[in-house]
């Protein structure tokens, strides 16, 4: 049976920060596009912040923050996997706050209602000020989605902010991430961008969100 959702949700102002996003981006297409997830987070470290990956499953974003120069970077994972190594295997375990709260491809595999909890319990682990930095599946893309049997709620990128909006974090910015070779990515962006536009599909596979703790 369907949990229900919280005394304090409203499906009306639910609507109201879905009509809000579909404001300041019109369309998919009105998205900008990155390469990669990684481009994201590195905008978004100053340097000297403690960052928590939560969903993680290995280290490795970790590593990759350290290549770049950002030693001072704190970067601690949290996974529900007890047979692997991370700092964290559950939200309820954290006592201290974070600049920044990484959530890659994770909001898609929880029930919505229980998303939208989760979501206020990661707001809840930030300072003020602080971003939490989400990405999930581009249902424009055609099989993005469909690829993971255990995915359990699709987020159009207009849902995703008001997601967002409802856990009490103000959106931020959107991306859709797409990398490929030079020649593809020279076709699909300047070239045959007409047809998916037309056929009202997209060639990113993921979309991200940023969202800023007031």
């Amino acid at each position: 049976m369907a949990k229900r959702e919280s005394k304090d949700f409203s499906w009306s102002t639910f609507y109201a920060h879905r009509k809000a996003v579909r404001k300041i981006y019109p369309s998919i297409y009105k998205v900008q596009i990155k390469k990669k997830l990684f481009d994201v987070v590195m905008e978004e470290l100053k340097g000297g912040e403690l960052v928590l990956d939560v969903g993680a499953s290995t280290k490795a974003l970790g590593d990759r923050i350290k290549k770049t120069g950002k030693a001072d970077v704190i970067y601690k994972t949290m996974d529900i996997d007890s047979a692997t190594d991370h700092d964290y295997h559950s939200l309820e375990e954290i006592e201290e706050k974070f600049d920044v709260i990484i959530l890659s491809e994770v909001i898609e595999h929880i029930e919505f209602n229980e998303g939208i909890e989760f979501l206020k319990s990661l707001k809840e682990l930030l300072v003020p000020g602080g971003r939490l930095i989400v990405s999930t599946p581009n249902l424009n893309h055609p099989n993005r989605y469909f690829q993971d049997p255990d995915h359990k709620t699709p987020y159009t990128y207009e849902t995703l902010g008001a997601a967002l909006e409802e856990s009490g974090l103000s959106l931020s910015v959107m991306y859709r991430i797409y990398n490929d070779s030079i020649i593809r990515r020279t076709l699909r962006l300047y070239i045959t961008t007409w047809l998916y536009r037309y056929l009202d599909i997209d060639f990113a596979k993921s979309i991200v969100a940023v969202a800023v703790k007031g």
